[in-house]
């Protein structure tokens, strides 16, 4: 999760897409807005429910337009071939 929020920070879409399962990646990512800063993830708790499949529950904070936002998720996560990869999430 902190590698694909660092991903997210730095732009690094193909990182990104090279981390999301394929059963629901996007053909292409959007960057993000101009003048978007990125100002800090808090992971609020990691689940493994199993050798191969986890949770995390986090907040993505950020700034955009003199306005603050907020990102709550509760991220799943999968393990294949010794990686994980984020496969979706429910936004809280």
């Amino acid at each position: 999760m902190r590698s694909r929020y660092s991903a997210f920070v730095l732009g690094l879409r193909d990182y990104l897409l090279a981390t999301w399962h394929i059963s629901t990646r996007p053909a292409d990512l959007e960057p993000d807005p101009p003048g978007m800063k990125w100002l800090g993830l808090d992971v609020k708790r990691a689940i493994q429910q199993d050798a191969d499949h986890a949770t995390v529950e986090f907040v993505a904070r950020s700034k955009l337009a003199g306005r603050a936002h907020r990102l709550h998720e509760l991220s799943r996560f999968v393990r294949e071939q010794g990686r994980w990869y984020y496969v979706d999430g429910d936004v809280g």
